[in-house]
């Protein structure tokens, strides 16, 4: 049964069963190679779950699975949506797409920039898609730029132009700026000087405090051990199972 109670509410927000993922290589004879095999994993609210694995071994492979950016092999994603839950593996890509708007954030390590967006509505943005009367909106963002420290100066400039670090940031705010349930996090704070990397720290713990499942990638053990509730490892697939299709 895809559900726990705590206290008489559902406190689950991810359920994995069985997942398997895997990868065709077109120019080396169609051979597939096996990244995932049979994950079963439980998040749940208040939660902030560490993918541990060595590089390769298929931890944003896992994060981009749950967000269903990448098609499983196999198995299941089931992520509570409302009163709801709908597997983002199999669900229309329509239904998918409403789970995203207002259920599972995700912050990448690179920004998709849209041009001639300024940095202050690219932040503000997912708020007024949601209904949001955007000075509201852009208040609020004002907020998370300042907290997040982007010069004003740079609030009307889209952020095409700006330094990795910088857009790490915008990219942080442009998620962080909605409560969303479910929060998924790759390698947040790795382009981040200690500053800001604290006050990411705060901003995550923060957000689990307010009974968000989060998923995250840190390749930096302080990091991890500031945020990690739970550690979730994954062992890396044989070379030797490299099949040909």
């Amino acid at each position: 049964m895809i559900s726990n109670t705590m206290s008489g509410t559902i406190s689950r927000r991810i359920e994995v069963s069985a997942l398997c993922k895997d990868f065709t290589l077109h120019l080396q004879g169609g051979v597939s190679m096996p990244i995932l095999s049979g994950i079963d994993m439980q998040v749940d609210a208040g939660e902030c779950v560490v993918i541990h694995a060595p590089s390769g071994a298929g931890k944003s492979t896992l994060l981009r699975c749950l967000y269903a950016n990448y098609r499983a092999s196999s198995g299941s994603v089931h992520i509570r949506h409302g009163d709801a839950w709908v597997d983002v593996q199999s669900a229309p890509a329509q239904q998918v797409l409403a789970v995203r708007h207002t259920t599972m954030g995700f912050v990448t390590q690179f920004l998709r920039v849209i041009p001639r967006i300024s940095t202050l509505d690219l932040v503000a943005e997912p708020l007024m898609t949601r209904g949001v009367e955007p000075q509201s909106a852009r208040e609020q963002a004002q907020e998370l730029l300042s907290l997040l420290r982007i010069p004003q100066r740079l609030w009307q400039i889209p952020p095409a132009t700006f330094s990795g670090g910088e857009q790490q940031r915008v990219n942080i705010a442009r998620t962080m700026i909605c409560d969303y349930p479910v929060l998924l996090l790759d390698e947040p704070t790795a382009s981040l000087d200690e500053a800001n990397r604290s006050t990411v720290i705060q901003m995550i713990n923060a957000a689990r405090e307010r009974g968000a499942a989060v998923v995250g990638i840190f390749h930096d053990e302080a990091v991890r051990e500031a945020l990690a509730t739970r550690i979730f490892s994954i062992t890396p697939a044989s070379p030797a199972s490299l099949v040909a299709a």
